[in-house]
C-alpha cells in the first residue's frame, strides 16, 4: 500500500487576479511583514514566496500574513538553511526519506518516504534534520514555473509508531491533508491514478511503476552535497545583494546628510553686484 499526496487545488476554486493586482497584494503583504535583519529571512521573503503564500490563502492578505509570520518565526528558530548533508547523513542511510531523481508529468519534484526503513529513534534527527532538509532541497530544485511537489510514501513494513502521517502531519494544513490518496500497487484503479501523474517507466516498482532501481546511498550523497554547494551559493548571492543595497542606502543617506549640513549654516550666502548665486556642494 502506498500513500500519494498530490499538491493540487483539490475541489477548491483558486481566485485568479491580473498581474497588476497580484503585485499590489504582494506589496501589501510585504508591508504587513515588515523588514528583517536576517539575510536568510530576507531571501525567503521574495516576491515569488509571498505570491505562493497569497495563492495558498486565495489572495487574502491577512490570512497569508498570519501564515507567513508563523513560517518566519519557525525559520528563525529552526534555521533550516544551515542544515547540511553531514548533519543528516546517518539519518539518510536507509533511504527512509529522499528526493527522487525523476519528476511527475507536471514537472513537480517527488519526495519519497519509506517509514518502514526507520533506523533511528531520534525525533529531532527524523524531523528537524532529515525531513526539513529534504523539503528545503526539494523546494530549491523546483523550476521557476513550478511551486508544487508530490510526496510518495511506501507503507511496506511500516508500523503504527513509524507511520508517516505522524511525522509529516505538523507540516500539512487541513486543506492539504484532504489531498491525500491511498493507492495499491496491484490495483487497476490505483495504477490508473499513478499513470495520470507519473511516467510509469520512471516510477519506482514499489509504487506500481516499471523502474526496478532502488535507493543508492553513495550516489544520493553526492547529489545532496552538490545541492549544499548550490544552497550556499544562493545565500552568498543574497547576502551580497543585501550588502550592496545597504551600502547604497547608506551612501544616499550620507549624501542627503551632507546636503542638509551644507544648507544649515547660520550665515546667508554672499551675493555680489546684486546677482543671486546658487550654492553648490563641492565634488
Amino acid at each position: 500500500m502506498s500513500f500519494l499526496f498530490k499538491s493540487s487545488n483539490g475541489g477548491t476554486t483558486e481566485k485568479t487576479l491580473p498581474l497588476e493586482e497580484q503585485q499590489e497584494k504582494i506589496n501589501e503583504l510585504r508591508k504587513e511583514l515588515g523588514e528583517h535583519s536576517s539575510s536568510a529571512i530576507e531571501g525567503f521573503l521574495s516576491d515569488a514566496s509571498l505570491a505562493r503564500f497569497l495563492r495558498a490563502r486565495n489572495w487574502n492578505v491577512q490570512k497569508a500574513s498570519k501564515m507567513m509570520k508563523a513560517a518566519v518565526k519557525w525559520r528563525l528558530a529552526f534555521k533550516p538553511e544551515n542544515i547540511c548533508w553531514d548533519d543528516i547523513a546517518e539519518e539518510a542511510e536507509t533511504g527512509k526519506i529522499y528526493r527522487a531523481d525523476y519528476k511527475d508529468k507536471h514537472g513537480r519534484t517527488v519526495l519519497v518516504l519509506r517509514p518502514g526503513l526507520e533506523n533511528t529513534t531520534s525525533a529531532t534527527g527524523q524531523i528537524k534534520y532529515l525531513l526539513v532538509y529534504s523539503l528545503e532541497k526539494a523546494i530549491m530544485n523546483l523550476t521557476e514555473d513550478q511551486e508544487k511537489m508530490v510526496w510518495l510514501t511506501d507503507f511496506q513494513s511500516w508500523t503504527l509508531g513509524s507511520t508517516p502521517l505522524k511525522i509529516v502531519k505538523p507540516f500539512l494544513d487541513h486543506e492539504t491533508r484532504k489531498k491525500v490518496k491511498f493507492v495499491y500497487s496491484n490495483d487497476k484503479e490505483s495504477q490508473k491514478i499513478m499513470a495520470e501523474v507519473f511516467d510509469m517507466e520512471e516510477l519506482d516498482s514499489a509504487f506500481g511503476g516499471k523502474n526496478p532501481a532502488t535507493f543508492e546511498y553513495n550516489s544520493y550523497a553526492e547529489r545532496m552535497q552538490e545541492d549544499d554547494k548550490k544552497m550556499g551559493s544562493l545565500h552568498s548571492s543574497t547576502n551580497s545583494l543585501l550588502e550592496s543595497a545597504e551600502k547604497e542606502a547608506n551612501g544616499a543617506d550620507s549624501d542627503a546628510s551632507s546636503e542638509a549640513s551644507f544648507y544649515s549654516g547660520t550665515d546667508s550666502p554672499k551675493h555680489e553686484d546684486g546677482e543671486h548665486s546658487i550654492a553648490k556642494k563641492n565634488g
